[in-house]
């Protein structure tokens, strides 16, 4: 059984950080690329962060976040983490890691499990 955990949400102010992670279980984690995406009430799921699955491998952002945060894995631990600083009011939104076989994919479409997701909250 394949499973997505994420953790780490939570209420920050304006400024911020916080760090998400995601644990997987039920799948050749060293084989997936992983990623971040981000939905509000009403709105498309948003891609955030995307890591290949090489150790070190490559990560790409959606330039509403470049520069402000930051995703890395551990494939020893299974995990995926995102580094969110200088958060702002509008990051606000439940995040959700998502495990695929599509490299550099930007889009739902391209990942095959998603975990729950994790609501972040930034008041302003």
């Amino acid at each position: 059984q394949v499973q997505l955990v994420e953790s780490g949400g939570g209420l920050v102010q304006a400024g911020g950080s916080l760090r998400l992670s995601c644990a997987a279980s039920g799948i050749p984690f060293n084989t997936y690329h992983m990623a971040w995406f981000r939905q509000v009430p009403g709105k498309e799921r948003e891609f955030v962060a995307g890591i290949q699955w090489t150790a070190g491998g490559n990560t790409y952002y959606a330039d509403s976040v470049k520069g402000r945060f930051t995703i890395s894995r551990d494939n020893a631990k299974r995990m995926v983490y995102l580094q969110l600083n200088s958060l702002k009011p509008e990051d606000t939104a439940v995040y959700s890691c998502a495990a695929g076989r599509v490299a550099l994919s930007t889009t739902p479409i391209g990942y095959n499990y998603w975990g729950q997701g994790t609501q972040v909250t930034v008041s302003s």
